[in-house]
């Protein structure tokens, strides 16, 4: 992977990593952190959209981790500095920290205490210094790595007992737990961050295993461990950063996350994964929704989320069945229905897929929230480089910004 016409964004080992953050801490803030804990970001590889449907989802934690050095203060004040911003310290106090209070990636931060907070959890100031090797705006969920690598260090330091450890395997002990702290860091996204997400990305970077993609539940938060060794299957997943920077606080995911709830209230239904799991399938509900004076959008909305939740189910089967190669025409169909039905893809992610389809991937889509980031392609190990390459000449030719590659193997959860 050393071809000069690809980048490549290498993820750091743990000790590496460690050390970066605990270094930053003491050059900051002039004394050792009392600890250093970390978490993935993540890919998804099928069920775009499904989770804030009450869906089903398949993510893989990333081998790129967020890493937070923390030491536990006496006072409610919380200092904050990232490697990757160059605004210095920061300070607030959890006394003043509400919604709408904290802008910018300390809302993030501070967010997850404030979440501890209102749960009930004793939680005082902190100060942390932050490095991370997952991209920032590359749809892999920069945002859930921060909050649940803070999530775990403040368990730890304040002794709350929630997140549990992980086991030599790569996997959680308490689930139960890590389900808990989870739904506390989407409230943290949602309520102080402004990112009407839904909770996979939280539950990816606390509940994954390594070696395993995890089929997650939305509706009850269930989850099952998927073997997702595709290097045993002379396969690889290809990562591509586009560049074109997305954000999850706009407008545009709002939009399609109101449509969906408002189509679940004209159907009567609490969520469309009841018109997902529906006996007699989607095409009564379409049609009563095409009558409404907007029913083209809200049709092509729901017709992506309950088909993208079959497809997750049929992604699954392909995996259980060892026929790896046969979830490669999902990703495909997956990504056209975001791209027609939902309406996110972008220039960027489209050009992406062509070019790795044209130069052999199996299978390829979007990946993530849409609007920019990634995608991620279904490839023979052989051919990563070459596929790499293509996608890179596609951007070239085209004038836009350099991609950046990266490969998928699944890693273990947030500690």
């Amino acid at each position: 992977m050393t071809d000069t016409a690809t980048v490549w964004t290498a993820a750091w080992d743990r000790p590496a990593g460690e050390e970066r953050a605990r270094e930053l801490f003491d050059a900051t803030f002039g004394t050792a952190p009392d600890g250093v804990w970390s978490a993935p970001g993540r890919v998804n590889l099928i069920g775009e959209h499904t989770d804030y449907n009450a869906g089903l989802a398949l993510p893989v934690a990333l081998p790129h981790r967020t890493y937070a050095a923390v030491a536990r203060r006496d006072d409610d004040l919380v200092r904050l500095v990232s490697a990757q911003e160059p605004s210095g310290v920061r300070e607030v106090r959890l006394a003043h920290a509400v919604p709408g209070a904290v802008r910018g990636w300390a809302a993030y931060v501070v967010g997850v205490a404030w979440a501890l907070r209102e749960a009930g959890h004793d939680v005082g100031g902190f100060d942390v210094a932050i490095d991370s090797c997952v991209p920032f705006g590359a749809g892999l969920s920069s945002s859930a790595a921060l909050e649940a690598s803070v999530a775990v260090a403040l368990d730890a330091v304040h002794g709350l007992g929630l997140a549990g450890g992980v086991d030599a395997d790569g996997a959680a002990r308490d689930d139960a737990g890590r389900a808990r702290v989870a739904e506390l860091c989407v409230r943290a996204e949602n309520e102080m961050a402004g990112a009407p997400t839904g909770g996979m990305d939280q539950a990816a970077s606390l509940r994954a295993r390594a070696g395993h993609a995890l089929l997650l539940d939305c509706r009850d938060g269930g989850v099952r461990h998927v073997p997702f060794d595709l290097a045993a299957h002379g396969l690889a997943l290809l990562v591509v950063d586009t560049r074109a920077e997305h954000s999850h606080v706009d407008g545009e995911y709002a939009q399609r996350r109101a449509a969906c709830e408002d189509a679940a209230r004209r159907l009567g239904v609490p969520s469309l994964r009841e018109v997902a799991d529906a006996a007699e399938g989607t095409g009564a509900a379409l049609a009563a929704l095409a009558t409404a004076a907007d029913g083209d959008v809200l049709v092509r909305r729901v017709r992506h989320v309950t088909s993208e939740i079959a497809r997750v189910r049929a992604f699954v089967e392909a995996l259980d069945a060892g026929d790896v190669p046969a979830a490669g025409p999902l990703m495909d169909a997956s990504h056209a229905s975001l791209r027609d039905d939902y309406e996110v893809s972008c220039h960027e992610l489209d050009v992406a897929v062509d070019a790795a389809r044209a130069a052999g991937a199996l299978g390829a889509r979007m990946t993530g929230g849409g609007f920019g980031g990634s995608a991620i392609a279904l490839v023979r190990a052989a051919d990563v480089d070459a596929v790499a390459t293509a996608v890179a000449a596609a951007f070239a030719a085209r004038g836009l910004a350099t991609p950046a590659f990266a490969v998928a193997v699944a890693g273990p959860p947030a500690a």
